[in-house]
């Protein structure tokens, strides 16, 4: 069955709701860019979410210190990385937490280029390109994933919403390893409809 993560978390309460929804993952994101960004959220927080849920740290192009203290302080059980993280810069990281790293899909896009970065992350995430790192609520076209030729597993993610659960339903690839939704689930920027989600997840486990 494929699993679930959910991203874009910052609001205390609304973190508890999601948590008892029992996700695969939980993403936190920051990249202080972003609207989503956690700020000063009190790592507490997220240090007593239950280890069943993997909280995942989202970055782009941190410094490689800033993501291995986020994971001490957070206890972060994953970290999905946005920017031009290098194979290094991945592998370096392997080991603390699990590494997924996030390529923006276009019809532009060089599938070859994953080829460095099979033996330095756990999984591959592919979102809708854009210049601000995902977050558009705008999905790309799935066939293109017909060029994706490693056997690496990945997250599908960019603009997932209630109205794609039929199609998600219908890819079969075994490598398909979780769904990653944000933005089509917000009330506002960080804040998730519980409802929605509550269904979105049901739906999916059908």
């Amino acid at each position: 069955m494929v699993k679930l993560k959910i991203c874009g978390m910052k609001v205390p309460t609304n973190i508890a709701e999601a948590v008892a929804l029992q996700p695969d993952y939980l993403g936190f994101i920051f990249h202080p860019a972003s609207k989503r960004f956690v700020a000063d959220l009190d790592a507490e927080l997220v240090t007593e979410i239950p280890a069943t849920i993997k909280t995942t740290g989202v970055f782009v192009n941190a410094e490689l210190d800033t993501v291995k203290n986020a994971i001490k302080k957070y206890q972060l059980k994953a970290v999905q990385l946005h920017g031009n993280e290098s194979p290094d810069y991945c592998r370096a990281l392997k080991g603390m937490a699990e590494v997924i790293k996030a390529f923006g899909i276009d019809d532009t896009f060089d599938f070859s280029l994953l080829e460095d970065y099979a033996d330095a992350v756990d999984y591959f995430l592919f979102d809708t390109q854009t210049p601000e790192h995902g977050g558009s609520g705008k999905t790309f076209n799935w066939q293109l994933l017909d060029n994706y030729i490693l056997q690496k597993p990945y997250f599908l993610s960019g603009g997932i919403g209630l109205d794609h659960i039929a199609d998600l339903l219908l890819i079969d690839d075994e490598r398909f390893y979780a769904v990653d939704v944000n933005s089509r689930f917000e009330i506002l920027p960080g804040l998730k409809d519980i409802a929605q989600l509550t269904q979105f997840k049901k739906s999916l486990s059908c």
